[in-house]
């Protein structure tokens, strides 16, 4: 891997080598982490432990759109809750689960750093804030 040459440690690459991995895969198999681990020349543990503490890392299969939903206490305070139970209704899913036609998965994040906007989602790489029932319908139609 090119970019383990880049740092002092290879260890230091594990990061991007799971956002390469993931980038053409879609997510990390417990494969994947054996095999980056071998090649960084660290456990599986310890590359399982970055994975699984990077939220937009995904250890299992995900849909074409992953919805982030900002579980905060500010997104809390301002509705979060309400946003969700929407969505999860529209959609047909709970946290960590995928549409049957494998459009959108849904996850909580715990910050998404917007706190005067709340509540805030993101789809994808989009960031959305000030949240309504109205306006989830007008984005969430743009994803396919």
């Amino acid at each position: 891997m090119e970019e383990a040459g880049q740092y002092p440690y290879p260890a230091v690459a594990c990061i991007d080598a799971l956002k390469i991995v993931q980038h053409h895969r879609g997510w990390v198999s417990d494969d994947s982490v054996k095999d980056i681990a071998q090649l960084l020349e660290i456990s599986n543990e310890d590359v399982d432990g970055v994975a699984t503490f990077y939220s937009r890392i995904y250890r299992k299969p995900v849909g074409r759109n992953v919805i982030l939903i900002c579980d905060s206490i500010s997104c809390m305070i301002m509705g979060y809750e309400s946003m969700y139970e929407y969505i999860s209704l529209k959609l047909g899913i709970h946290f960590g689960e995928t549409t049957n036609d494998g459009r959108f998965t849904l996850l909580p994040n715990s910050c998404l750093g917007d706190c005067d906007h709340a509540p805030a989602m993101m789809v994808n790489n989009d960031h959305y804030n000030k949240l309504t029932f109205e306006k989830i319908d007008e984005l969430l139609s743009n994803y396919k």
